[in-house]
Formats: structure tokens, C-alpha cells, sequence
């Protein structure tokens, strides 16, 4: 993702509207860019210790299938 892209997307709540305060804007943006190169960096690790790049990605996604959302019971999961 370029740097454009990452500036136009757009982070929603959980109706589907875009989030609009700009502190909470900035906070995710910089979450985002905290998150990307600590994976690149353990992804750089992981490939120059000899793991296969394919196994990094799968583990990455195996991560990221098991975050559980703090309100509910799983990521992304809304209450009726």
C-alpha cells in the first residue's frame, strides 16, 4: 500500500460510517504504521534466519484470525 492509499483509506465504525474525529484518525494512522514495519521487520527476520516467506504470511494470518474483539467474541463480531 502506498502512501496515498494509506491516506485515503477510510477507518469506519461499526455501522459502516467513516470515522471522522481526527485525533482518533491520527491515532489509527500511526497505529498502522507502528504495525506494519514491527511485521516487516519480523518478516525480514524470519526469511533471513532461512523460514520461507509463505510461512511467515501464514503465520501473520494465523495471528491475525485469533484477535478477539475486547467487546466481543471475536474480531470484528457486533452484538444484536
Amino acid at each position: 500500500m502506498t502512501d496515498a492509499q494509506k491516506d485515503a483509506f477510510l477507518w469506519v465504525d461499526h455501522e459502516g460510517n467513516p470515522v471522522s474525529c481526527a485525533e482518533k484518525v491520527q491515532i489509527l494512522r500511526e497505529n498502522d504504521a507502528e504495525l506494519r514495519q514491527a511485521l516487516q521487520d519480523a518478516f525480514d527476520d524470519g526469511v533471513l534466519m532461512g523460514v520461507a516467506p509463505q510461512a511467515m504470511l501464514q503465520t501473520f494470518q494465523a495471528m491475525l484470525s485469533d484477535l478477539k474483539s475486547p467487546f466481543q467474541g471475536g474480531a470484528g463480531e457486533q452484538s444484536s
